[in-house]
């Protein structure tokens, strides 16, 4: 009895192996697939290997919340603001649908916050009192050459009269007055006065400069035989006498080129108290993917975009006074490309890396150097590497900012180019003559690098993609800790998602940085299938809160002024070995001129830590910043919010 049940287990487990074998050979790849992610899943959920080499999380919205999410700022109520606006999707912008998030990473809501324009391609940076300032966004999006229907293109109105501006309204008709065509302009300009030119040494009369207005005009008609070859003086319908004598019009040639994408003016302070966004007094110029960053004086600055028109701000740069609300010119003109890497130095002057997000001549602006606003005086820095492929490289002040040493990495050619960077470069603005030197070379050539300081004083740099946009399916899978004091690379955990266009990464106040976005042109490596925007976070943990219990930290005033000291409960006092404040992140596009790490000076007791902050103000912007303390393993502590007023 026994052995015939033996017999026909036996027969069971032929069968069975059999079928196994059958099923094998039949789905073998998916098994050996499945094999390996459980096993790959069970690897990097390993204590020790995250330990060595952190973790990666993917956080989903519910599907009602879930965004485009182009722009993310880090807030001093720990939420984090991620803006849409119209997402890069033309349906949304039609129909006027613009969004908002406010995500609180530590309870996991979100909520949805009404969004007053198309903050799309806007640009943002923190502001003394916690606020957020948002200027720029969307006005038109591009137009492709072949649905281009209307010839157009830039109209310059010249007001040759020194007595009184001229506003001329949507609607206005131009007519050349060599090749007869009449265009019509799409928006109001208003044209300054002429200014009289007089001779320095005997005051005399020389000339009237016109003054000039830039709009946008287009033929009444759709066709080709509207379009113009050639520079053609228009004279401005509805005009008689003097006016029509002193106002007129002169454009190159109008045709049906592809439209760019076009700016606006608007203005807005984000209330994270609040939590709603006030609008503010609207820029001197239209812009759409400008770099907002603060100044020596606290005023902050907006550099470069594309116009009301289409074409990139001819270099009129402008401040905004957060004490009056006001916006005003800079001296002089300078012309940067689109979303311009710059930020201020210890000596109140601004350092511009040449990292940039995408439009503007290759001949314009890109030329890295130091650039004091108050004079115009713009000085180039040699010895950058690989310098034709510097738009979508990324920039980042390397920790501590004391040291004003940079990491300028990866980067591609202008514009579509499928050209891309290993090079990393490396500056440092205290030597007596700042030249780039090179750094650790990328295994990959790399464009949208996301880059996130570190409480330890390393960088986490991560994602992009070898070409634009992630074609081919290059987006890079892999990321590595900087450690500036050796000026190596080490590899940890790879993301579970690609990131590319459209993407950022930001610290948070548990140590932890959240990525964002990505916005890739297609979904295949053939390249014929369209992409789709990646509306997922993911949130790394660094090894460094895999190693145990962390510092405490706890107590303290909320406002520290420069050079004051400031005492906050610690039972890990003794084991403190650092203190830095980080300021808050706003991120959009791989630019991220915010994020800088200050070294403190700090003294320990049996109970706290006792710290002082310096007192240089370019050093140390007025704002608010995050706290961290770290222990000798580069543990840090969760970070304490404090205002430097």
């Amino acid at each position: 009895m026994r052995d015939g049940s033996r017999r026909r287990r036996a027969r069971r487990l032929a069968i069975g192996g059999v079928a196994v074998l059958a099923l094998t050979g039949m789905n073998g790849p998916w098994v050996y697939r499945f094999g390996t992610e459980r096993y790959h899943r069970y690897a990097i959920d390993r204590p020790a290997y995250k330990a060595e080499n952190g973790h990666w999380d993917i956080v989903r919205f519910p599907r009602r919340y879930r965004l485009n999410t182009i722009h993310a700022a880090l807030l001093h109520t720990g939420k984090v603001l991620l803006i849409a606006g119209s997402g890069n999707n033309q349906d949304n912008f039609d129909a006027k649908k613009f969004d908002t998030r406010l995500w609180d990473p530590v309870k996991g809501t979100v909520r949805t916050i009404p969004t007053p324009a198309d903050l799309f391609c806007t640009g943002h940076t923190q502001l003394t009192d916690g606020k957020l300032l948002i200027a720029g966004g969307t006005k038109r999006y591009e137009t492709l050459k072949g649905d281009v229907t209307k010839a157009g293109g830039l109209m310059v109105v010249h007001n040759e009269n020194p007595d009184r501006p001229v506003t001329l309204p949507a609607g206005t008709r131009f007519t050349g007055r060599e090749n007869g065509r009449t265009f019509v302009s799409k928006d109001p300009v208003l044209v300054p006065r002429a200014k009289k030119v007089f001779d320095r040494s005997t005051g005399a009369f020389l000339r009237n400069d016109p003054g000039l207005g830039r709009i946008y005009v287009e033929a009444q008609k759709s066709g080709r035989r509207y379009q113009t070859g050639s520079q053609d003086n228009y004279r401005v319908r509805g005009l008689t006498g003097a006016d029509a004598r002193n106002t007129y019009g002169i454009a190159q040639k109008l045709a049906l080129d592809k439209k760019d994408f076009q700016g606006i003016r608007d203005a807005f302070e984000f209330d994270p108290v609040a939590e709603r966004y006030i609008r503010v007094d609207p820029m001197n110029e239209a812009r759409w993917y400008p770099t907002l960053t603060t100044m020596s004086d606290g005023k902050i600055l907006s550099l470069s975009g594309l116009d009301e028109i289409g074409q990139l701000v001819p270099g009129k740069n402008e401040v905004f006074d957060p004490r009056t609300g006001k916006w005003a010119y800079t001296k002089g003109v300078r012309r940067f490309p689109t979303y311009p890497a710059i930020s201020l130095m210890q000596n109140g002057k601004m350092f511009y890396s040449g990292s940039n997000a995408g439009y503007g001549p290759d001949d314009v602006g890109r030329t890295p150097g130091i650039w004091d606003v108050a004079t115009n005086r713009f000085t180039a820095l040699p010895g950058l590497s690989d310098p034709t492929l510097m738009e979508t490289s990324g920039t980042v002040l390397l920790p501590p900012a004391q040291d004003e040493r940079y990491l300028v990495i990866g980067g591609g050619g202008v514009g579509e180019s499928k050209l891309s960077s290993r090079k990393t470069r490396l500056i440092d603005l205290k030597a007596g003559n700042p030249r780039f030197t090179d750094g650790p070379e990328l295994e990959k050539g790399t464009r949208y690098p996301q880059s996130s300081i570190l409480p330890d004083d390393t960088v986490l740099v991560s994602g992009g993609s070898e070409d634009y946009r992630g074609r081919g399916a290059s987006d890079i899978l892999q990321a590595r800790i900087y450690h500036p004091r050796t000026r190596t690379f080490d590899r940890v955990a790879d993301p579970l998602v690609g990131r590319d266009y459209h993407s950022g990464s930001i610290l948070l106040p548990d140590g932890r940085v959240m990525f964002f976005g990505s916005n890739p042109l297609y979904a295949d490596k053939a390249d014929t299938e369209p992409g789709t925007f990646e509306q997922r976070i993911e949130i790394y943990t660094p090894p460094y809160l895999h190693h145990g219990a962390r510092p405490g930290l706890s107590g303290g005033p909320k406002t520290v002024a420069r050079g004051g000291s400031a005492t906050f409960a610690s039972p890990d006092a003794s084991s403190v070995r650092a203190a830095r404040l980080i300021r808050p992140s706003a991120s959009t596009h791989v630019t991220d001129v915010d994020q800088r790490s200050i070294a403190l000076d700090f003294r320990t007791t049996a109970r706290g830590i006792t710290v002082t902050v310096p007192g240089n103000r370019n050093l140390v912007q007025s704002g608010w910043y995050m706290l961290f303390v770290t222990d000798a393993r580069g543990t840090p502590s969760e970070a304490r919010w404090i205002r430097v007023p």
